[in-house]
Parts: structure tokens; sequence; C-alpha cells
């Protein structure tokens, strides 16, 4: 299974371009990178020579692509959307410059033990991975724990579906403790054998913002530019009094958004979920992140890193500057970073790679 190393010993990281959107299934791996290959050397799609085509990698539906010159993966690249041949249903392909960093591929830990007994874990991975194809699955632990990789939609369809089914149980958890309280009052001891109910840690799946308003997930890194740098998020919320309480849980970020005018439309935290959404579908395609390693470097190394990055920033205004303790991260588009990250390697005395 080939990977992002792959490109990077290659020694050909500009002359690649990350494609995404592949059909997962129709074809054999071979015969899809051999078709994925066509595509990218006919000059009607602005193509040219192809050096190699990375496919399958560690994220399904994703190839690298690596052409003989830079020029021809610039050209490609700038067309951004492309269509494979019929045979592969005409198949649209985002296709975006190489980077290490790129939002294709989301790793997530889940603990399914809080399921308890109320499904069997085994039948409950098994439905997941009929569900969604795209994500990789480790074997399930006897803990209940496994770990999923896969782009981050499709690990965000995996959450909220998981959402989904714990709300459903809960439902029905409380439909029965309903019954039961009547049924207690002649058999104390009934809710002595409910007090160890699983489905208790259920209800830390769901946030109690969402069980009355709505809820969303979106990658961290998207929902941090979308509430720094797109101002119609803050001004969205507020034109339609809704309530956003955010939590971020690693890569993933989720937002309950509720209605906090007494009388106003009960569809308005809908309408902006939906808008949200749209923004951050779009901007999931358009970002890229190029980030800086600060651990392990001298101070003085550091401060001209950070230094550097500062300067930029006015020349950049579309590109978010996020400072950790251990690095840096450049989020943009995926011309604004590349140039960013040029002139902070300049600014430094450092060679671009």
């Amino acid at each position: 299974m080939a990977s992002v190393l792959n490109v990077k010993e290659s020694k050909a990281p500009e002359r690649t371009a990350v494609v995404a959107g592949l059909p997962v299934g129709l074809f054999s791996d071979q015969l899809l990178a051999l078709l994925v290959k066509s595509h990218f050397q006919d000059i009607k799609n602005e193509g040219g020579d192809v050096e190699d085509v990375i496919y399958p990698t560690r994220t399904k539906g994703v190839a690298y692509v690596i052409f003989k010159e830079k020029k021809v993966a610039e050209n490609v690249i700038r067309q951004k959307k492309h269509r494979l041949a019929r045979k592969a249903r005409h198949a649209e392909l985002t296709v975006s410059h190489f980077s290490d960093k790129i939002f294709s591929s989301v790793n997530a830990i889940l603990d399914l033990s809080v399921f308890g007994k109320e499904v069997t874990l085994e039948t409950l991975v098994k439905d997941l991975k009929k569900k969604i194809p795209s994500l990789n699955f480790s074997p399930l632990k006897p803990n209940g724990r496994i770990s999923v990789e896969g782009s981050f939609l499709a690990v965000k369809r995996l959450k909220e579906s998981l959402l989904v089914r714990a709300c459903s149980l809960l439902e029905k958890d409380r439909n029965f403790t309903s019954e039961g309280r009547k049924w207690n009052r002649q058999n104390p001891q009934r809710s002595l054998q409910r007090s160890n109910n699983p489905l208790a840690s259920v209800r830390t799946l769901v946030p109690e913002t969402a069980r009355s308003g709505e809820m969303l997930v979106l990658d961290t890194d998207v929902f941090l530019y979308l509430h720094h740098k797109c101002r119609s998020y803050e001004s969205t919320l507020k034109k339609f009094c809704i309530l956003s309480q955010e939590k971020v849980d690693g890569e993933i970020t989720t937002i309950c958004l509720k209605n906090i005018q007494v009388g106003s439309q009960p569809n308005n935290a809908k309408h902006v979920k939906e808008l949200i959404e749209e923004w951050s579908h779009a901007l999931y395609l358009k970002l890229r992140k190029e980030t800086f390693i600060l651990e392990g470097k001298e101070k003085k190394e550091k401060r001209m890193i950070k230094w550097a990055c500062e300067q930029l920033s006015s020349r950049y205004p579309e590109v978010l500057i996020n400072f950790y303790r251990t690095h840096v991260d450049v989020i943009g588009s995926s011309s604004d970073t590349y140039l960013f990250k040029k002139g902070v390697m300049k600014l430094i005395g450092q060679k671009v790679s």
C-alpha cells in the first residue's frame, strides 16, 4: 500500500498531483491506475507524459500522479475538475497540489463499547463497513476500540451514522424506562436491575444541545478557517439568532446549533446547518495545509520561522496561520500556501524543497 512517503522519496513533489474521487470497486487497482494514467496523458485534459501513478494509496479513491515535467502538473492542477472515461462512469475527479498535509485522510479511534449489550459490536462493525466501503477498519479489539482511516467526509459520515444509532437507542431506552416506572410501583427491584444500563454512557456521544437543535461535524482545520477567515460564519449565526457550541476533538470538530430567540423560526437552526455544510464542503475541496515543524529546532530558528510567518501574514490575508508549541500550521488555497511557504523559506534563508 503506497503512501505520501513514496512521493517524497521520488523527490518529485512539485511534479505530483493528488487525484481524489476515483471510483472504488468498479475495476481492479491495476486497471484503474491505467485509466488514470491514460486520462492524464491526454493533451485534451491538459496532460502530458506521466512518470508514475501511485495507486492504491492509504486513502481509498486517492492516487498520486507524478508527471515528467513540473509544467504539465501545474496545467493539470489549474484545471481542477476532471472526468474519467465513459467506462468509469465519468467519475468526477478533484486534482490538487501534492502536500503531505492535504486533507485527504483522517485517522480516528472509536470506542464502540458505549453501545454495551444493546448491539453486537461485530455486527455493528460489519454494517458500518457495508454502509461506508471507502473506510479502512482495523480489527475490533476486546475492549471495543477500533481505528478507522479514510477521507474526512467518510469519517464524518461514519460519526453521524453512529450518532443517529445512539439517538435511536436512547429513544428506545427512554420509552422502555417510561413503561418501567409504572411497573416499578409494583416491583421496586426492577429499578435496581435497570441501574446498570450501559446506554447511560451513550448519552455522552450526543451533546445536550443536539437533542433539541442541530448538529454537524467538520474537519477541525476547515472549521478554524471558516471561523477565523469567513465573515459569513459569525454574521449568519447573528442574523438567524443561533447559538453555536463547538467541541474540538483532534481532527474533528462537532458543532451544535440552537435557536436562542423565543419565537424564532424553528427551522432556522436547520437552515444555518445546511449553509455551514455547504461552505465547509467548498473549503474542504479548496484548502491545503503546510506545516513548519518547531520541535527539535534551536530557539533562534523557531523565532525566525514565527517572525517570517508574521511578516507574510499581511501579504496573504486569506491564509490562516495557527501557532502551536511544536509547529506552525498554514492553511489556505493551494497557490497561497505554496507561495507562503516559499516566502517563509526565503526569509529564513532556506531552499524551498
